[in-house]
């Protein structure tokens, strides 16, 4: 039985793609300057350490990074392995550069001859892109593009599609491990997969708004948003278990700070809290960008492919031609035409004009006001519900560390314990100030194991208070808090309250 030809061929294309990424190291390989001491410069080496130089800045958030940066870092880096003075390391990045990205702006391009279409073709790809300019000191700034970062990953042996769930997977090894300062490169390589996703599902959006022109493009396309969304969920899970890992580990070790070490520790668990808390924040606002990408975007498409049909019927000769050439009785002809003939229009007033953007006017400058809240689907509000639900635990969390075993606490107490504890981005955020005045409007709250309360805005909060009281009460005192510039809110006191008498 002989081998399937088709199947050996099929996506050479993208193959050729992703072997021609390599090409520029290996151009790079090819020079053969020398230094002051006779001995090749080995500029393949290099060239790879230079893509993990933008990487590297990328992960740190360093978006300022060309010729000047990379020279001073080859010079770090050397160490007197290579026999040159600074304006020929300095030379050496701008080679490098210049490879990764030609000065004609143009993008790396490589012919080859596609055994599967049986033509001549070129696949393109870019390295290094220009970033932000300092116009001032005339300097170019660069980060990797697309294919860079493939480049990178592809010598991790891994696909690029699962990034963000193998650094899941790595980052719970090191959090099992007690690895905390290389946990928190992890979630600086994990907030960079969600960018990168962002930018995908950007792309795959304008990509369905111009590409689709048949049902088969349809249905590929389709597939591929429910790929990603099905993963967005299981990462989401994931997200969830490692939080919750990460503060049972900082409960246990909070419970015993008997030395400096023990402080740092502690120290380096509340900022991989922090910024975990960020990332699967990022991450949960792409999961409900890709639930709407699923539903306005295909159906976009869908009307997209419903015009294509129009454009591509031939009205004379379908409609025309037959109703004059034979011709058809007027009964007959009236139903030829019917269904090409407009809808009835009538034109009324909608009293939900009132929530549209309204026009101020002051003095001789025009303003547009905010715009109203939108009414969101149900999958929208089903997310919402979900994040808010998660906002509230971690302030209860914060709350219950600054009552320190005590039965009440005031907000100003709280606001004063986060701004010790550094904490200060609870403040900045809306859903603190929420959660006060709904747990006072509410208020007393039974706490109980019913399925009702648990699926409440404060279910997860109440999941925290399972062994702390029976009852949770929120009561105004004197005084009024201007916390930040932008929040103002009067003291209240919160009471945990062990029995059903002071109801």
């Amino acid at each position: 039985m002989g081998v399937n030809l088709k199947s050996i061929t099929e996506n050479y294309r993208e193959r050729i793609q992703r072997l021609a990424l390599f090409d520029t190291l290996y151009k790079l390989d090819n020079k053969k300057s020398k230094d002051n001491s006779d001995k090749l410069i080995d500029y393949f080496s290099l060239g790879l350490l230079t893509l993990l130089f933008f990487f590297e800045n990328m992960l740190v958030r360093n978006k300022k990074t060309g010729v000047k940066e990379l020279s001073i870092f080859l010079i770090e880096l050397n160490q007197g392995e290579i026999d040159l003075e600074p304006e020929g390391f300095e030379k050496i990045a701008r080679t490098i550069i210049g490879v990764f990205r030609p000065a004609t702006g143009k993008r790396n391009t490589k012919s080859f001859y596609n055994w599967e279409t049986r033509t001549e073709e070129s696949v393109q790809y870019s390295i290094l892109k220009a970033d932000k300019a300092d116009l001032t000191t005339n300097t170019q700034y660069y980060t990797l593009d697309d294919q860079g970062l493939e480049l990178i990953f592809a010598t991790k042996e891994y696909f690029n599609e699962f990034q963000l769930s193998i650094n899941q997977l790595v980052l719970r090894k090191q959090l099992e491990k007690g690895e905390f300062v290389g946990a928190l490169r992890q979630i600086d390589e994990m907030s960079l997969d969600v960018k990168n996703l962002q930018d995908r599902m950007f792309r795959i959006k304008h990509e369905i708004q111009r590409n689709i022109v048949s049902n088969e493009t349809f249905e590929r396309y389709k597939s591929i948003i429910e790929d990603i969304n099905m993963r967005l969920y299981r990462e989401d899970e994931e997200f969830d278990e490692l939080q919750s890992f990460v503060r049972e580990t900082k409960e246990k070790i909070g419970n015993d700070m008997s030395n400096e070490k023990d402080r740092k520790t502690y120290e380096l668990i509340l900022q991989i809290d922090r910024e975990l808390d960020h990332v699967h924040y990022e991450h949960r606002l792409l999961l409900k960008e890709s639930i709407i990408l699923k539903t306005s975007a295909l159906q976009a498409a869908q009307e997209s492919l419903y015009y294509v049909g129009i454009d591509s019927f031939n009205f004379d000769q379908e409609i025309t031609s037959r109703v004059f050439s034979s011709p058809l009785p007027l009964e007959s002809t009236r139903m030829l035409i019917e269904p090409l003939l407009y809808l009835e229009k009538q034109q009324s007033w909608s009293p939900l004009t009132v929530f549209s953007q309204q026009r101020l006017e002051a003095r001789d400058k025009l303003e547009k006001s905010s715009e109203f809240f939108k009414a969101t689907g149900e999958e929208d509000r089903k997310v919402d519900l979900m994040l808010l639900r998660g906002n509230f635990k971690r302030i209860m969390e914060v709350i219950l560390v600054a009552m320190k075993g005590k039965k009440e606490i005031t907000i100003e107490a709280v606001v004063e314990d986060l701004r010790v504890r550094k904490l200060e981005e609870f403040l900045l955020h809306r859903n603190f100030y929420d959660f006060w005045v709904i747990l006072h409007q509410k208020s007393p709250i039974i706490i109980d194991d019913s399925e009702k309360s648990r699926e409440d805005l404060f279910g997860e909060v109440l999941t925290l208070l399972e062994n702390k009281g029976k009852v949770m009460k929120v009561e105004e005192i004197e005084g009024i808090l201007k916390i930040t510039d932008r929040y103002t809110i009067r003291n209240m006191k919160l009471r945990l309250e062990d029995g059903f008498d002071n109801l």
